[in-house]
């Protein structure tokens, strides 16, 4: 078991900087991967970006160049790092926590933080 919670959301304009943040209770270490994932009203949930316990990341074509994915095994944190934030990036955003022991796999999530992108 593990908890997460985000912080970092807002309101910002286009064009503008956030970053989230994302605590957990306990050492990240022995997740496979860490992510963000995000859900718009009427929307499914979906990826945003996810980062290895290597250190390999993955971002979704929508975000890729403006968002940056970090792991902080050390202080049990993963930062999201948004740039150039567009209207349709407005969501609310997720923490993931995944791990895989065969032949289960584990996924906990945090309660989410608004990310609102407008004038």
């Amino acid at each position: 078991q593990v908890q997460l919670v985000e912080s970092g959301g807002g309101l910002v304009q286009p064009g503008g900087s956030l970053r989230l943040s994302c605590a957990a209770s306990r050492s990240i270490f022995s997740f496979n991967a860490m992510g963000w994932y995000r859900q718009a009203p009427g929307k499914e949930r979906e990826l945003v970006a996810t980062i290895t316990s290597g250190g390999s990341t993955n971002y979704a074509d929508s975000v890729k160049g403006r968002f940056t994915i970090s792991r902080d095994n050390a202080n049990k944190k993963v930062d999201l790092r948004m740039n150039s934030l567009k209207p349709e990036d407005t969501a609310v955003y997720y923490c993931n926590a995944h791990r895989y022991v065969y032949p289960q796999t584990y996924d906990y999530w945090g309660q989410g933080t608004q990310v609102t992108v407008s004038s």
